[in-house]
């Protein structure tokens, strides 16, 4: 059975897409926040399409992506209508599987709807003429500090704008602060300051046409040493990603620096400290150096299995598509939107009364323009391992110097993919 809509109605909600949308049901893979924030759109979605089901399933992020693989491998067996793909992975699907996915351009994805998404959002979702996923969030890189914190230490955050600030008022922090740590990495199991700094300073892990090793460049290089540098300061302390979310709610780190999307995780996951974070711009390598990046982000693509294909759609379209569900995941979950008329949004103006009243948003998405667009390809899950265990080892002394350690994994990186090191 299908839904008979009003013209208006259709105009609204599909846009170019095709005339009708199938009742019945859909599911969705996603994970956390993520899952949330889809969660939160469906009555808004409901209002127009009252007969299709949405079901969100909360499978947590690597399940998501070994299930979504596995069924991809089975020639789509077990798989949902909807599967949320992080953009640095989603070449590794179209890669392997070209046909897991459905091409949104038959659904009704037309070229105008692209261009409301920035490029460096669309570079891994689409290969030739195309698009596999719509973008969905973004993660502009900022700076989450403790107001107190700071203030008892005598740091005004506008004061830092360079990592080596950055230290230095790290060193002040805990000293006045006994316990707190100035901020927390997961040295273990990622490489986010690696990466945020690299793209800050315009270098990553493989060149913008996917065709050569980069990550051995001199910005890379020195985004490595940096990082360095800040662990032996001691401002840094090992933490993952739970054990940061229970800090933060401990009282334990005055700083979590990373993508825009965890303004949702700290402000849901530590309800109890309203009023006693703010937000500053990332620091740079110097002082008038870049100070954004991006770090994160994810999209939603509609499996070829989907016997509810139109429905699917009709949801990407409200969800990803509209000012008003975009920002409905912004305001519960802090979810960044990738859509660009969304910045302008009055929401994105207000101050919060959680951020203390600042116009966190404001600020953080005012950086999305200076982004520098970084290129996963399907290497990049390959490259992110070997990254991790270099850096480890590199952290530890286990290399002369940054250069080195890079050398290494792009040589590692290499032997891989069968790609070449630039030179």
């Amino acid at each position: 059975m299908r839904i008979t809509m009003t013209c208006a109605a259709l105009a609204l909600a599909l846009g170019s897409a095709p005339a009708f949308a199938q009742s019945g049901e859909i599911t969705i893979w996603s994970w956390n926040v993520a899952a949330s924030s889809l969660k939160a759109t469906i009555a808004g979605f409901n209002k127009q399409f009252p007969d299709v089901k949405v079901t969100v399933q909360d499978l947590g992020n690597q399940p998501t992506y070994d299930k979504s693989i596995a069924g991809c491998a089975a020639g789509g067996v077990g798989l949902p209508d909807v599967v949320t793909i992080e953009n640095g992975e989603a070449e590794n699907y179209w890669s392997q599987f070209p046909d897991c996915f459905v091409d949104l351009h038959t659904l009704g994805y037309t070229a105008d709807d692209q261009k409301k998404f920035p490029d460096f959002k669309r570079t891994e979702l689409e290969v030739g003429d195309k698009a596999y996923a719509m973008p969905w969030d973004s993660g502009p890189v900022a700076a989450f500090y403790r107001r107190d914190f700071y203030e008892k230490a005598g740091v005004d955050p506008a004061s830092i704008k360079t990592w080596d600030d950055f230290v230095a008022a790290g060193k002040k922090i805990q000293s006045a602060n006994p316990g707190v740590s100035m901020t927390n990495a997961d040295f273990n199991g990622d490489s986010e300051f690696f990466r945020m700094i690299s793209n800050e300073q315009g270098c990553a892990y493989f060149s913008e046409d996917g065709q050569s090793i980069t990550v051995n460049q001199p910005k890379c290089v020195d985004a490595m040493t940096k990082v360095k540098e800040m662990k032996d300061a001691g401002i840094i302390s090992s933490a993952d990603w739970g054990t940061k979310i229970t800090n933060n709610t401990a009282g334990t780190v005055a700083t979590q620096i990373y993508g825009g999307w965890y303004e949702g995780t700290i402000r849901t996951e530590s309800a109890g400290e309203n009023g006693k974070w703010g937000v500053y711009l990332m620091p740079s390598l110097t002082a008038d150096g870049p100070r954004a990046a991006n770090l994160g982000g994810s999209s939603l693509a509609i499996t070829s299995a989907s016997k509810n294909k139109e429905a699917a759609y009709a949801y990407l379209k409200y969800t990803l598509g509209t000012n008003e569900g975009q920002i409905t995941m912004l305001k519960e979950f802090g979810l960044v939107p990738s859509l660009v008329s969304a910045l302008d949004d009055p929401y994105v103006a207000q101050g919060l009364s959680y951020w203390g009243g600042q116009a966190v948003w404001k600020d953080i998405l005012g950086t999305l323009p200076k982004v520098v667009p970084s290129r996963g390809t399907q290497f990049q899950s390959d490259a992110e391992i070997i990254v991790r265990a270099v850096q480890t080892k590199y952290l530890a002394g286990g290399y002369p110097d940054a250069k080195a350690a890079l050398d290494d994994a792009a040589s590692q990186i290499a032997a891989a993919t069968g790609l070449p090191v630039k030179s």
